[in-house]
């Protein structure tokens, strides 16, 4: 298909726009698909201002940025205006260093994470690697601190840590946020398996009551931020709350990571949801307020 004129200066000057745009999938605050997730999470991690722009909110963007470099797949990176690859691309130069030093940023530190792997975990995890030879033991640890083990062969890039006389292969992500990982099996009523902890992990989403909250705003010690539709929150407004919207996800990026947080909706359950993305996105102080607006109203 014919790339429109009109089209393609509009793409031309998105990416005279700033040195790195990334094309994707909702933005860089809230990604809208795993893949663009994975390509703007590596992004912030190394970047504090760059470019992204939504093509779910633009069909002739998201048709034509396809055509423009003739690539079929979202999302796409772009620096100096040079088509570099999509999310398995940007994976790859970001865990060999290349992605570092295309930006021109210091090498990416490699050094094994510190872990530890208990007794009873080394025999589970001995176990089944028996009954696949050849197979390397893998752990991924995702932007939402998810684990995940994995048996696959070795492919000579991943980073290396030992404990127990058993290694764990992680990609450079993995393996900041495995720093103190401690690997344990737990047998019992709740079932059986490996579990991970995690200190580099922000902090879990913290319950918060109406009469806490209610002190906290009049301290001006916490940002209340309203997760309701606009129907919901006209026929039972708080004043005091901002609006989860594009807006405010864009601005939160450049939040303090230690600013209170406090997640308000109808009844506290899509708050919680809310609540732990922004944990995950860093936020150390995270509260869901309990029994949302209708606790709040009972209380008045």
């Amino acid at each position: 298909m014919a790339l429109a004129e009109g089209t393609r200066q509009r793409i031309e000057s998105l990416l005279a726009s700033q040195r790195v745009v990334l094309f994707m999938k909702g933005n860089r605050h809230a990604p809208r698909c795993g893949f663009s997730a994975t390509a703007a999470g590596i992004l912030n991690e190394l970047l504090p201002e760059y470019a992204s722009v939504d093509v779910l909110a633009d069909e002739d963007i998201r048709q034509g940025i396809k055509d423009y470099g003739n690539w079929p797949t979202i999302p796409q990176l772009y620096v100096d205006r040079e088509l570099i690859g999509g999310s398995d691309i940007i994976s790859g130069m970001y865990n060999s260093g290349e992605l570092h030093e295309l930006l021109g940023l210091k090498k990416p530190d490699r050094t094994p994470p510190a872990i530890e792997i208990t007794p009873a975990a080394a025999e589970a995890i001995r176990n089944g690697m028996a009954e696949e030879p050849g197979m390397a033991l893998h752990l991924a640890i995702d932007g939402r601190w998810q684990a995940q083990f994995m048996l696959k062969p070795a492919q000579g890039h991943e980073i290396r840590a030992e404990s127990a006389g058993i290694a764990v292969l992680m990609d450079l992500a993995s393996a900041q946020r495995a720093r103190g990982m401690r690997i344990d099996w737990i047998d019992d009523a709740r079932g059986s398996g490996l579990t991970v902890q995690l200190p580099q992990a922000p902090a879990g989403v913290r319950p918060l009551t109406v009469d806490d909250l209610a002190r906290r705003l009049a301290e001006g010690t916490v940002t209340v931020i309203d997760v309701r539709g606009a129907a919901d929150r006209e026929r039972r407004p708080f004043a005091d709350a901002k609006v989860l919207d594009d807006d405010l996800m864009a601005a939160a990026g450049d939040w303090s990571r230690d600013r209170p947080l406090a997640f308000l909706c109808n009844i506290g359950q899509s708050s919680r949801q809310a609540a732990e993305h922004f944990r995950t996105l860093g936020f150390r102080e995270v509260y869901n307020v309990e029994g949302g607006i209708e606790a709040w109203l009972r209380r008045a």
